[in-house]
């Protein structure tokens, strides 16, 4: 059950939810495992506990952003009292990926497994952030001509915002982790991930590229990513069925050869194990088969 403060706009063609916009006291409902078919966009902006995603844990405090994409598990264990804003956007609303140009978040804010899935929003952010939630609460209260491309272009700021502070703070981490050998061995590894994904699919085939033991690499992506390198693998894989899912027209069977896999039933197995929906049912409530509004 969403909160009384929650304002929603739902897609008349399919009757589902468009974009939401809500602000909570209590983060009960993200308790159990999330797995939604929409973006979510989940501010903390007080209180303090530990955030589960995919295959890694984080512990947090307030004035934290967390970002999720379509059926990213994720659930939140919050201790004590809390306060937040949380953002939902169906990709029929808004697709990332389509305007990749214009607000750049996607492999940065979404889709990133390399960097955990949150962002620290500072003072001079906070009030831009807090501005937008008031005009898209305030415009979700009516419902007057061309309601939906201001809707978009305020998510559009919103997102931005959020990415180049994200963007900021990756480079900053960067910089202190400069002379430190191991990063370049893992700046190595998401190249060879990147460029290999489609054919390796074993953590040993990335040992042998980097010249390193199975257990040295993993001991490394432990420590760096929390997580291991298979799950980075699969995460990887995963991302890349979803979008081929969505923008595409692509069979089940041509995007799983395209992914490495000969076998259509063992990748559609493989995929359901880690989304918990398979590939059709997938592309049925998220991608290309709804027939997305042009945006």
């Amino acid at each position: 059950m969403m909160p009384p403060n929650t304002y929603t706009l739902i897609d008349p063609q399919t009757g589902n939810l468009a974009f939401r916009i809500c602000s909570f006291q209590d983060a009960g409902n993200y308790e159990d495992i999330q797995r939604l078919n929409h973006y979510s966009l989940i501010w903390i902006k007080t209180g303090k506990g530990t955030l589960y995603a995919d295959f890694s844990s984080i512990v947090f405090e307030g004035d934290t952003l967390f970002s999720f994409s379509p059926y990213q598990p994720f659930k939140l264990d919050i201790k004590g009292k809390t306060e937040g804003v949380v953002l939902n956007f169906h990709p029929d609303f808004f697709c990332i990926h389509k305007h990749q140009e214009e607000v750049a978040c996607n492999g940065v804010l979404f889709n990133n497994i390399y960097e955990p899935p949150f962002v620290k929003i500072n003072e001079s952010s906070k009030t831009k952030l807090e501005l937008l939630t008031v005009q898209m609460t305030e415009e979700l209260g009516n419902s007057e001509l061309a309601q939906y491309e201001l809707l978009v272009s305020y998510l559009k700021i919103f997102l931005i915002t959020v990415s180049r502070l994200k963007a900021q703070q990756q480079l900053e981490v960067k910089e202190l982790a400069r002379g430190i050998k191991e990063p370049f061995v893992l700046q190595n590894l998401k190249n060879y991930i990147e460029t290999h994904f489609r054919t390796k699919h074993s953590a040993a085939d990335y040992a042998d590229m980097l010249a390193i033991s199975p257990k040295g690499l993993a001991r490394a992506t432990k420590s760096h990513f929390n997580k291991t390198l298979s799950d980075m693998i699969t995460e990887r894989i995963i991302i890349e069925a979803k979008r081929e899912l969505y923008l595409t027209n692509k069979t089940v069977k041509e995007i799983a050869y395209e992914l490495g896999y000969t076998d259509e039933y063992y990748f559609s197995r493989f995929f359901k194990k880690n989304v918990e929906i398979s590939p059709q049912r997938y592309r049925e409530t998220v991608g290309f088969a709804r027939g997305a509004r042009p945006v």
